[in-house]
């Protein structure tokens, strides 16, 4: 059964993840976030009540 045999799709598997690892993920995490998180508590946002007409 050629599924279970290794050897071909092993070598990608391998190869993508270190490439993921060591390559484009330093890359992707080194840009900073464009809306940084504030220290800031949210205001509590006062809603009203809507009436409804047919009530």
């Amino acid at each position: 059964m050629p599924q279970l045999n290794p050897n071909p799709w092993f070598f990608i598997m391998l190869t993508s993840w270190l490439t993921f690892s060591f390559i484009i993920q330093p890359k992707l995490l080194s840009f900073t976030p464009y809306n940084p998180l504030s220290n800031k508590t949210p205001l509590p946002t006062k809603t009203t009540p809507w009436t409804w007409p047919w009530f």
